[in-house]
């Protein structure tokens, strides 16, 4: 049995990165090889990094500015602050949202979000709370549908930058570029995949020069993302459900790549779990389209995925508890301890990692 504090750890606070790199390819990246020492390059140095008929799997998922600002309204009552972070479309004028303070709602509340702002005919976004769950979260039916729906959100919403982040300083009119990739485009997350937070333009070209293919894959990220673990035996813990698709086209190309030799490099926690989630237990990629709640802990056996590259995580969290069963705890330990001691900088505006995986002892 593996405890949740087997994966926690002291950060200072002054490692917490709260604006990325400039340019985005700057940033540090520590190289972590299986019995080798670890390596300290920059994301630029990725093409010296991997080897033609290698593969890169981006999230193409794109944020929307999810968190929002409202006042509850009650006939006779008194308004009460609310915020909301929406967290997973449920239909075209319904979301699942963790709001706070969520004690102050109840089924039948109605919500007025982004009053005063420039949001759809009347300045205000109305919403109805149909259902209260659990730790926060609610669901919440708008008065609009569909492209009208989003349109006011994305005029009412606020980036939905981290915690961590939030608590420190104002979102600003920098994060709406900085918090999303240069390559995203389906609409839907909540949070970045934010390992592709590094890449630009024109480290892609390079890339694509160096003969290493790049293919997209849509998960939408959840807020659950950023939920602590409350459970003392990782075993007890429960994901949100994310909804995530791989093409039949991407499937193919992926599976071509793995039978000519080259290497699956899952670009961030999210293209690894969506990868795993859409293989075959020989490790073929088949076409997804659905939910997945995919957690994964040490003593998964990963299927799809042979390379890794990822942020530096919250301690106890989920997205940790994927990066030790990759690489093993020992060597999560080790390599977390050289990122501490190295000045590496961590989180969502924070440094990068290239994993490889454990090797067996043969």
């Amino acid at each position: 049995m593996m405890r949740v504090s087997d994966f926690d750890f002291d950060l200072p606070e002054d490692r917490i990165a709260l604006r990325p790199a400039a340019p985005r390819d700057a940033a540090r990246l520590m190289v972590a090889r299986s019995g080798a020492d670890i390596e300290d390059r920059l994301v630029r140095d990725l093409p010296d990094l991997l080897r033609p008929g290698d593969a890169l799997v981006f999230n193409d998922t794109r944020v929307i500015p999810a968190r929002l600002d409202g006042v509850r309204h009650r006939p006779g009552g008194a308004g009460a602050a609310i915020e909301a972070m929406l967290h997973r479309r449920l239909a075209p004028d319904r979301w699942l949202a963790f709001a706070r303070p969520a004690k102050r709602l109840a089924p039948g509340d109605r919500i007025r979000f982004g009053e005063g702002g420039n949001v759809c005919f009347l300045g205000a976004l109305d919403a109805t709370v149909e259902a209260r769950g659990e730790g926060g979260e609610v669901t919440l039916r708008f008065e609009l549908s569909g492209p009208a729906l989003d349109e006011a959100i994305a005029a009412a919403g606020h980036v939905p930058l981290p915690p961590y982040i939030a608590g420190k300083r104002q979102e600003d009119d920098r994060d709406r570029s900085d918090y999303q990739t240069v390559y995203a485009a389906a609409e839907g997350a909540v949070a970045a995949p934010t390992a592709g937070l590094h890449f630009t333009p024109e480290l892609m070209q390079r890339l694509r020069e160096q003969g290493v293919s790049q293919h997209f894959l849509t998960l939408h990220v959840g807020a659950g993302t950023f939920l602590p673990v409350k459970v003392d035996d990782i075993a007890d813990h429960r994901m949100h459900a994310e909804w995530g698709e791989v093409t039949e086209a991407a499937a193919a190309a992926l599976n071509a790549v793995r039978n000519a030799g080259g290497r699956i490099v899952a670009v961030g926690t999210t293209s690894a779990r969506l990868l795993e989630s859409a293989a075959a237990e020989d490790g073929t990629v088949r076409p997804f389209a659905g939910e997945t709640a995919i957690f994964i802990t040490p003593g998964y056996r990963f299927r799809a995925v042979d390379m890794l590259m990822t942020n530096f995580h919250l301690p106890r969290s989920t997205l940790l508890m994927l990066v030790s069963a990759f690489i093993g705890h020992e060597r999560m330990q080790r390599a977390y301890a050289h990122a501490l001691a190295g000045g590496y900088r961590f989180y969502s505006y924070g440094d990068a990692s290239l994993l490889f995986p454990e090797v067996p002892a043969p």
